[in-house]
């Protein structure tokens, strides 16, 4: 058997920012439930993790398996890496191989923007960013929130938020300051900012709620874990929270757990971000939104069958 391999940089050729974001608001309005998603596995690994992310619909089934290091970024490694088996869903024939990694960096931002699009899109006035961590995570949001507001909301400026700014070498497509945490220069950018992206490993919250704006979104991506969050309870109870699905926030993300814990969130508070793509919910533009992922199965094969569809067009063509 012969099966194609997608590389990292085929991956990022294939399908763009915005096409990613239109596939996975495609998926949610022509019915698929994230409430069907399969659970993630985790297996505890000596030096970190594998996790186990298998889906199916539309026509394929596919599995993630991902590796969580946290000791390789000492060593100039990937925390985290990962290869995607997609399969057709009739026969269960494998059909690619893709970079895993790669997929995730596409998928992540791409759900995140499709989580708020709705109420990004009842303003026109330029963004402001401030982004929590200058990763691959955290270029990619600014990069797909970039492409798909192209024509609709300009990007007044970004303010990358790191521990270390000196140790930070931002790509050349990615404009941008880079600010220390804990500076002042990182509390302003955060009490203007119209848009906060928490995309890091940080275990407690990044930034005091209270300086936010009152019609702040804020999106939180860093954690699929119970015990660790980016954001503050305080800020849970202040904002509409979107999540993938409520009973896997409930399981995996930390965020919205401890607010729970610290009752200042109720479970019952909790918005299916599908609900919000269909308009079953209306997100109020003045009270602040937090979109909180911690990373589904579905979102990784809704991005693998984009690819792979994109590739066999591509190579048709090239026939």
């Amino acid at each position: 058997m012969q099966l194609n391999f997608i590389p990292q940089a085929e991956v990022r050729s294939l399908l763009g920012p915005a096409q990613a974001t239109a596939a996975i608001m495609d998926a949610l309005v022509t019915g698929l439930d994230p409430a069907a998603d399969s659970a993630r596995g985790i297996v505890p690994l000596t030096e970190g993790q594998f996790l186990i992310m298998p889906a199916e619909a539309a026509g394929y089934a596919g599995v993630k398996v991902a590796t969580v290091a946290p000791n390789n970024p000492s060593q100039d490694l990937p925390r985290i890496q990962a290869l995607y088996l997609i399969f057709d869903a009739q026969t269960l024939t494998p059909q690619a191989v893709l970079d895993g990694t790669a997929l995730t960096t596409l998928r992540t931002p791409a759900v995140s923007i499709a989580g708020i699009l709705p109420v990004l899109t009842q303003r026109s006035t330029p963004l402001r960013l401030a982004v929590f961590g200058a990763g691959q995570q955290g270029v990619g949001h600014v990069d797909t929130l970039t492409e798909v507001m192209e024509g609709r909301r300009e990007i007044e400026n970004v303010t990358y938020i790191v521990r270390n700014p000196g140790r930070v070498s931002l790509p050349p497509s990615a404009a941008g300051e880079v600010v220390a945490l804990g500076s002042s220069a990182a509390a302003e950018a955060v009490a203007a900012a119209d848009v906060i992206v928490c995309a890091t490993s940080a275990s407690e919250p990044l930034f005091d709620s209270s300086l936010v704006r009152t019609d702040v979104i804020v999106v939180a991506v860093g954690s699929h874990e119970p015990h660790v969050r980016e954001v503050d309870a305080a800020l849970c109870g202040r904002a509409q929270v979107i999540v993938e699905d409520v009973p896997t926030a409930l399981r995996e993300s930390g965020d919205v757990i401890m607010a729970i814990a610290e009752g200042t969130l109720t479970a019952e508070d909790l918005i299916p971000m599908k609900d919000v793509a269909n308009g079953v919910v209306r997100l109020d533009p003045l009270r602040p939104v937090l979109f909180k992922s911690s990373g589904m199965s579905w979102e990784d094969l809704v991005i693998a069958k984009a690819v792979v569809q994109a590739s066999t067009k591509s190579n048709a063509v090239a026939r």
